[in-house]
């Protein structure tokens, strides 16, 4: 049988596919979050903000509203709407550990502001969740 296609030369490679990774296209969402919030009026406090040890929690951004209520933001991407989305990729194990993280914030002021835990959701375009949930 004869190969009528060309032929790559002995030891060529195919050419690297542009490939994203999972905290890259994190790291994109989080800034796309990011730029929504502060259009909005918000000022950012912190980013990736993580308690000591292991166990502990995660917030992806914690911002200040113009009222001074602090926010505690999680960001969650999607590239398509299998298993409910973005939105339906946090349960309460998910929120148990922000709200862990959010306590943990909090011990460092000097007397605790209101706060909310919003959820901003980055798919085909990015939608604020105000009030997501509540700590427990």
């Amino acid at each position: 049988m004869k190969f009528l296609g060309k032929r790559k030369p002995a030891g060529a490679l195919a050419p690297a596919a542009a490939t994203v990774t999972t905290r890259e296209r994190g790291n994109a969402a989080e800034d796309a979050a990011l730029a929504h919030l502060e259009a909005a009026g918000l000022h950012l406090l912190a980013r990736n903000y993580r308690t000591p040890g292991r166990g502990g929690g995660e917030i992806d951004l914690v911002m200040r509203e113009r009222d001074g209520t602090v926010v505690f933001v999680e960001v969650r991407s999607r590239s398509g709407a299998a298993f409910g989305g973005a939105g339906a990729s946090i349960g309460a194990i998910k929120q148990q550990r922000i709200i862990f993280a959010a306590r943990h914030y909090l011990l460092r002021l000097a007397s605790p502001p209101p706060c909310r835990f919003d959820v901003v959701l980055v798919e085909a375009s990015v939608q604020w969740l105000k009030a997501a949930f509540d700590a427990q």
